[in-house]
C-alpha cells in the first residue's frame, strides 16, 4: 500500500498527516539506506498514531525501538533499525542525550519556565523529550542535534541563571509524581460516568466534553461517552488533566460499581 493510502486508512489529516508521513519516510530510509533512522520526539498521542500506522504498513515490532532516555518516558522517539542491527542494541545508535540544568533553589523553576526558555531560544518542542524538574535542577532529554548548542548557549530560565552539563542517563533525577487517590462508586464503567468522578464534574458535562473530541483514553482520541473502561486505563482531557482507573471493585447493594482512581495533580 502506498503512503497516501496508508495515511488515508488511519484518517490522518493536517499536522498529524505531515508528522506521520515523516515517520514513514524514516522507516523507508532505514530500509533503503541500511542505516538507523530516527523520528523527532513524539507525544503519547502521536506515538499511538504511529503504532497504528506501522501495524497497518506491516512494519514488524523488531524493525524499530521506542526510546525516551529512560524506561517509562512520556515523550519518545522511534528509531527504525536496519536488518543488521539487533533491537537489543538500539540504545547504542540512539540520537538521545541527557542534560542537567542546575539553578539556585530559591527560584523554584517550573516545567513551564524551562519550556518557555527553550522555545525562546528557537528550540522546537519536537527536539526535546521529557523535562524532569527538581528543587534545584532539571534533567532534560534532547536530541543530539540541539545538545551541543544548549551546552554552549543556554544560561537562563525565568529569572534564574543556569549551569548546563551533560549527564549519563543512569544519573537522571526523577521528581516525585504528585497523585491523589479517589474512591467512589459509579453507575457503570462507561467513560462519561468515570470521567465525571475523575474530572470533578457532572456526568452530563463529562459527556459533552467527550463528545467534543477533547478526551483521550490511553492516548487515543475517544468521542464515545458510552465506551467501557477497564482497570489500568488512563483518561486525559485538554484543560482538565488526567487520571488512571487503578482498581475496579465489586458491586454495591444499590447496583453501583466501586472504583479507585489515581488523579494526577
Amino acid at each position: 500500500m502506498d503512503k497516501p493510502k496508508l495515511l488515508d486508512r488511519i484518517g490522518a489529516a493536517g499536522e498529524d498527516r505531515l508528522l506521520l508521513a515523516k515517520v514513514l519516510d524514516r522507516a523507508e530510509q532505514a530500509g533503503s539506506r541500511n542505516i538507523p533512522a530516527a523520528t523527532d520526539f513524539l507525544s503519547p498521542q502521536q506515538q499511538m498514531q504511529t503504532l497504528d500506522l506501522l501495524r497497518l504498513a506491516g512494519v514488524p515490532e523488531t524493525g524499530y525501538a521506542r526510546l525516551g532516555g529512560y524506561d517509562g518516558a512520556e515523550r519518545n522517539i522511534f528509531l527504525f533499525l536496519p536488518d543488521w542491527l539487533d533491537p537489543a542494541d538500539a540504545d547504542s545508535q540512539s540520537p538521545i542525550r541527557c542534560l542537567r540544568a542546575s539553578f539556585r533553589a530559591e527560584y523554584a523553576l517550573s516545567h513551564r519556565d524551562f519550556l518557555g526558555s527553550l522555545m525562546g531560544m528557537g528550540i522546537v518542542r519536537e527536539k526535546v523529550g521529557d523535562i524532569l524538574v527538581g528543587p534545584d535542577s532539571a534533567d532534560l532529554i534532547v536530541l543530539d542535534t540541539v545538545a551541543d548548542f544548549l551546552l554552549q548557549s543556554w544560561d537562563s530560565a525565568g529569572r534564574a541563571r543556569l549551569t548546563v552539563s551533560a549527564i549519563d542517563a543512569r544519573d537522571l533525577h526523577f521528581p516525585e509524581v504528585k497523585c491523589q487517590e479517589v474512591r467512589d462508586t459509579v453507575s457503570s464503567l462507561r467513560l462519561d460516568a468515570v470521567a465525571s468522578t475523575g474530572f470533578k464534574m457532572a456526568r452530563g458535562k463529562a459527556a459533552e466534553l467527550i463528545s467534543s473530541g477533547r478526551v483521550q483514553v490511553n492516548w487515543r482520541a475517544c468521542s464515545k461517552p458510552d465506551k467501557l473502561l477497564s482497570a489500568g486505563d488512563t483518561v486525559s482531557a485538554r484543560g482538565f488533566g488526567k487520571f488512571q482507573l487503578t482498581e475496579v471493585g465489586g458491586v454495591t447493594k444499590k447496583g453501583r460499581t466501586s472504583i479507585v482512581l489515581k488523579r494526577y495533580v
